[in-house]
Parts: C-alpha cells; structure tokens; sequence
C-alpha cells in the first residue's frame, strides 16, 4: 500500500458536511501545495450531477464559505480540475461498478470519506468490496454516528473490519483535529512546567465544556433520536477526557498515542444517579433574540435531552478522587469549547490577611471560538503598601491567533483529510476507544432508564438546570463562565 493515496472518493460529497468543511478544505489543501498535484478528488451521492455540475457545486460551496482573502480566482479553477463525479444510491449495489469504472486505476492508493447515515454503512461498505474498491491499497475514513449504542456500533465496526482491517480504517472526531487539541500534548508533553503537576497530588478538579448557542438547525430528527449525550459527549468530550488525562506515550507514534487514550477510558467510573444531570430548553432568549423551546422547535412533545452535565472520575493512580465535571448543551448562552484545569490552593497563605484574596492558579485552554491558553497566576499590584503587599489574579496568555500570526486558521478537517490521504492515524479514534466510550455512555443511559430520569426544564440562554449549578457546589466547585 503506498503511503500517499492518488485518488480520493469522497461519498455524501452534495451533502452539507460537503460544502461547509470538505470542499473548502481540500481547496486550502490544494492552494498550500500541501497534497499532491496529481491527486485526484471524486464525488458521489444520489444527485444526478455530471462532472462539470458537481464543479459548479463546488464552486457555489467555495464562493460561499471561503474567507475572503482566500479566493483566486485562478487558483479556485485549477482546484475544480481535479473534481469528478459519480451519482450512486448506496442502498443499490448495482451502482458500485459504474463508480469503480469511473475512478479507474487505484493502483497508487485510494482513500474513502464515508460521511452516510449508520444504516447505509453494511451496503456501502459490501459495495465497495464487490468493485473492487477495497483492496490492500484502499484506507477509509469513518465520519460518526458509528451507531446507537455498543451493540450496533459493533455490528458496525465487524462489517467495516471484515474487508477493511484496523490498520486501514480511519474514524473520525473532527475535535481531534482542532489545533488546540493537538497543542494540549504540546503543552504537557514539551514544557517541564506543567507535567510533574498533572495529577490528583495538585489539581483539585478538571472541567470540560462544549456549549451551543443553536437549537436543532436543520437536525431534528437525527437530534431526537440521539441526544447531547450520545451527540457530543460519547465523542468529542470523552476525547478531551483522554487526552486531558492521558499518560505520556514513549513516542508520537499513532498506536503510543491511542494506546494510553484507551487506558484512560476504560478507567472511567461508572456514573452514579446524582452525579449527572439532564435538561431539555424551553423558550427564552439568546444574544437578545427570543427563541422558542425545544418542543416547539421538533413540532412535537420529547424527552430528548439537549442539556447534559456529569462528574466523572478517572480511576487510576495519577487521578484518583480528582472529579471531571464534563458539561454540553443547546442554546446557552454562548459558543464555547474549552477545558479548564483547576490546581489546588497553594498550602500555606504567607500574606495574611493584607494580601487579600488567595486565588489558586487555574489554566485554561479554549478550543472555539477563540483558541487560546491562559494560566491564571497571582502577582503583586503596584504600588507602595505598608506592612505587605496587595496581590491580584493576573493572566498569562497565549493567544494562537496572536502568537502565530502570520499563521492561517485552518479548518479541523484540513488536517484530517491530509492524514488520511498520507495514512497517518493518529489524530484518528481507534475501535477500542469506541467500545469503551459506548460502553460507558450505555451505563448512563441505562441508569436514567431504571431511575426513569426525565430532563430538567431549562431557560434557553441560560447556562442548563439549576441542578447543573448545585452537582458542582457540592463539591465547593462553581462552573467557569
């Protein structure tokens, strides 16, 4: 198998994960030379687009979603060159030869972006071996939902590995390509500074949030049946927790990485009833906008949870009774993705009374919008006092934007699709990791099933139930905002 891929197949390539992240993407791919001028880039779905239309497509998708400053014209041309298109109903597995004669020589490598709804995955992926577009040359990319629950992420994952093994699959956590998540091995594992304090000895507790200012945006019906708990927290949260508390692996090498990850995982607590928390949005108001409650926004009374909140517990020798509070919902306040680590008190106040407060140091690292580092520290105010000093929490920042400027922001997937077309799987979730997310995500939802759990009333624009306040208070904790 060669290490670059020449040809990749995108499928679902007129769908909205298309336009918004994978054609600019691979535009930005293209216009920093960072994939090769030979590559080439088919589309497929069901719309009867011919080559020259699926471009027109693209081009509409480029116009509109590309920064300003990004569009050349010339170079947007160039990039429409390598585009092709063949219309194909997965469901129908006639229709995989007619694509594999389309693609033709896959001799130098192909690699599949399979982004389709989990019931197209078995026929899709039994397609693509009868046309011969699952060879030994052949790697695919997994974009979630793999599945509901354990069971038929499993019965995904055997259809997927009976003709593409382990080695050769790719699945997908568009978190894991953000460039803060990678810059949080960066800070544990470059800096003398933080690792010998990355434990239960000095963080009093962890806290990860992923909020959203949208209702369901176009999603109901896949929302509905999922959930935030299945929607973010099985996933990018549970992610986070991993890398967050992960040991350091001997090396950077894909298996180092994802092998410490899985221990962490399966090291998870189950939950206990009262520490999570469930919420669904009622009417209310966000950035000053009056919007309605979830119900009304489905058509039709739900139990569906948008809101969920959890202290979690990570049962090893590094963090033990050390509680990650993971927190995510729909139409709070703000859009923000960010993990905050909490370290203890220092143990002795030599100030006294006249140095006023003493914060303990918090370091935080915000993923989205802004992708940001910040150490809170203590430090002396200016001036003249007599018989001490004055002291204030102060912030120590390290802003991406600012400190690398003349850097582009790129798009997670930018980084994604490279790795796939090159077959680098680290930034990539392994099956394991799957199982032992789902495998703890089940444990909750079987927990609010015996206890018959209902989600709590929330104000849209608020910050979730005030259940979701008082499971940190109980532990002296307030949420960051």
């Amino acid at each position: 198998m060669s290490e670059h891929s020449s040809t990749l197949l995108l499928f679902g390539a007129t769908g909205d994960l298309s336009r918004r992240m994978l054609l600019p993407s691979l535009y930005a791919l293209h216009a920093d030379e960072l994939i090769d001028p030979a590559l080439r880039i088919f589309g497929t779905a069901r719309s009867a687009y011919s080559d020259a239309e699926f471009r027109e497509f693209a081009r509409t998708a480029l116009c509109e979603f590309l920064p300003e400053d990004r569009k050349a014209e010339g170079m947007i041309d160039a990039f429409l060159q390598r585009l092709h298109y063949q219309a194909l109903d997965a469901s129908q597995p006639d229709g995989f030869a007619a694509l594999a004669e389309k693609i033709g020589d896959i001799s130098g490598g192909l690699s599949i972006f399979l982004s389709t709804a989990p019931s197209l995955f078995e026929p899709t992926i039994r397609g693509l071996h009868s046309a011969g577009l699952a060879g030994d040359n052949v790697r695919i990319g997994l974009e979630k939902p793999l599945g509901n629950d354990l069971a038929s992420s499993c019965q995904i994952n055997d259809a997927v590995n009976a003709v593409f093994p382990e080695k050769r699959t790719f699945r997908i956590d568009h978190y894991l390509g953000k460039e803060t998540v990678q810059n949080l091995m960066a800070l544990r594992f470059a800096n003398m500074l933080f690792e010998p304090l990355w434990n239960a000895n000095a963080i009093e507790h962890v806290q990860i949030t992923v909020s959203e200012t949208v209702g369901l945006e176009g999603r109901a019906g896949f929302y509905d049946d999922t959930g935030a708990l299945r929607d973010m927290v099985q996933n990018h949260m549970l992610q986070l927790v991993a890398l967050t508390a992960m040991e350091p692996p001997a090396n950077l090498d894909a298996t180092a990485i994802r092998d410490e990850k899985v221990k962490v995982l399966r090291a998870l607590r189950p939950v206990a009833e009262g520490d999570v928390v469930t919420g669904q949005y009622g009417d209310g108001a966000v950035k000053g906008e009056a919007v309605k409650s979830y119900d009304s926004d489905l058509g039709k009374p739900s139990d569906t949870e948008t809101f969920v909140a959890i202290k979690a517990y990570v049962d090893n020798w590094r963090w033990q009774g050390v509680p990650f509070f993971l927190r995510t919902g729909k139409r709070l306040p703000e859009r923000r993705s960010e993990i905050v680590i909490q370290f203890k008190p220092v143990p002795h106040n030599v100030f006294g009374a006249r140095g006023g407060r003493l914060e303990a140091n918090t370091l935080i690292i915000r993923l989205q919008p802004e992708e940001y580092v910040r150490l809170l520290v203590m430090a002396k105010e200016p001036g003249l006092d007599r018989g001490g000093v004055t002291l204030r929490e102060v912030p120590l920042d390290l802003s991406l934007t600012t400190a690398f400027a003349g850097s582009r922001r790129r798009i997670a997937y930018e980084r994604l699709l490279l790795d796939l077309i090159e077959g680098d799987q680290t930034l990539f979730v392994r099956r394991d990791e799957v199982e032992a997310q789902w495998k703890w995500v089940d444990a909750i939802r079987e927990l609010w099933k015996s206890t018959g759990l209902k989600p709590k009333n929330y104000g849209a624009g608020s910050w979730g139930p005030n259940a979701a306040i008082a499971l940190a208070e109980r532990d002296g904790v307030s949420w960051h905002e």
